[in-house]
């Protein structure tokens, strides 16, 4: 999980992104993967993406970090773009 995240920090987000889904097959409990899919979905500014995988992630962990950064995300949202919930 520490390359996927220096992946991240480098941009490689469809590339973590893949590697993440094929590692969910194997591994569909893992809510730090979900919480890293949904941090590369956000840096790659597709939210509704984002949101959802950390919505998978608090599902499987009520205390992942995913809950922060969901609360976060839609915060921004919801100050920056009302109009996306309506798409």
């Amino acid at each position: 999980m520490d390359k996927l995240k220096k992946m991240i920090a480098e941009g490689e987000f469809e590339e973590v992104i893949l590697l993440l889904n094929d590692y969910l097959i194997q591994h569909p409990e893992s809510d730090e993967a979900y919480f890293l899919r949904g941090n590369a979905y956000s840096k790659k500014g597709d939210f509704r993406q984002a949101l959802n995988s950390y919505l998978n992630a608090i599902e499987l962990n009520p205390e992942s970090p995913a809950k922060q950064a969901h609360a976060m995300l839609m915060k921004i949202m919801e100050f920056y773009n009302k109009d996306m919930y309506n798409h």
